[in-house]
């Protein structure tokens, strides 16, 4: 039973009507600029093994689709996949960055995004009142990858021969399920497996799964969920935007490094594609994905062509 001191309380944490009509007002002209267009979700990092993390992002995915925007949620899963390896007793170590994934650790790989995680996304979803539809890149031939066979030296940036088994990358995007799922009232998840033309099953990194996807499907925004607040500048402060040509610049003076660069250079990338603009999202913060596509200063790093605005 709610006590009088129980709604008390409730009334001092509720907006006031002012408050209430600013906030509508910010959001407003956003949720027009967006109206039926495509927003690709890359979901992964602590959001996803917190559960008031999940929930406030299964809300706001339901909340787009209610507002007229055609989400589509892009999901990663490098935790529970090493936790499910260790379970199984199977080692998989690590060539810059990207899983070693033979036989049967593409095998386990597939069974924990396509068969666990992508469901509990899903119900997560339906729970909060959506109607989420789980699929992976081999479903209608969505995501066409081949087997990685050669990548940078971290060193000295130059190619080098590398055997890490059954991991892609995208070469043919067919987007022809995903367009069918949005444009219904069903929202689509997917889990980032591929299909090689020879049939095999390929581990493809979510960014780069959800990067490739979006620039088929010239989405209005990508928004990549990760576990930082996003880029920082010399002094650690966060950098809210950057031009490609911005970009490329901190990366050669060095200060974007590390496991930033290849996360910068694939927005990059995306933009020059045609996307409008990339945002890496601090998933830590609760409702993220609301407050980066519905208010001026959104929560993140945006990197974006010279003529975008954020929210625009």
């Amino acid at each position: 039973m709610t006590t009088p001191a129980d709604a008390s309380s409730k009334s001092a944490m509720r907006p006031s009507a002012h408050e209430q009509a600013r906030i509508l007002a910010e959001a407003i002209p956003h949720l027009i600029r967006y109206d039926e267009e495509t927003v690709v979700i890359k979901f992964g990092g602590h959001a996803m093994g917190d559960e008031a993390l999940a929930d406030a992002f299964a809300k706001d995915i339901v909340y787009l689709k209610q507002s007229g925007i055609n989400p589509v949620v892009v999901h990663g899963g490098g935790p529970q996949i090493a936790n499910m390896l260790k379970k199984l007793e199977i080692s998989s170590g690590f060539v810059h960055g990207l899983r070693v994934t033979d036989k049967p650790t593409v095998e386990v790989v597939e069974m924990v995004l396509a068969g666990k995680i992508n469901k509990e996304i899903v119900s997560a979803i339906n729970r909060q009142g959506g109607k989420a539809v789980g699929i992976s890149g081999k479903d209608a031939n969505l995501m066409i990858a081949k087997k990685i066979t050669e990548m940078p030296d971290p060193q000295s940036n130059l190619m080098q021969t590398v055997d890490i088994g059954y991991v892609g990358d995208p070469v043919e995007v067919n987007p022809h399920i995903v367009d069918v799922i949005s444009k219904s009232d069903l929202i689509p998840v997917i889990a980032p497996v591929g299909i090689s033309r020879d049939g095999d099953t390929l581990n493809i990194n979510a960014d780069t799964f959800a990067s490739a996807l979006a620039a088929r499907m010239q989405a209005k925004r990508l928004l990549l969920l990760t576990d930082v607040a996003g880029v920082l500048d010399k002094d650690k402060k966060l950098i809210e935007r950057l031009t490609t040509e911005e970009a490329r610049a901190l990366i050669k003076e060095g200060t974007i490094s590390g496991g930033m660069i290849p996360k910068i250079e694939g927005c990059i990338e995306v933009v020059e594609a045609g996307v409008e603009a990339v945002v890496i999202i601090d998933g830590r913060v609760p409702h993220c994905v609301l407050l980066e596509l519905f208010t001026e200063h959104g929560v993140g790093t945006m990197v974006a062509r010279p003529d975008s605005k954020r929210g625009a």
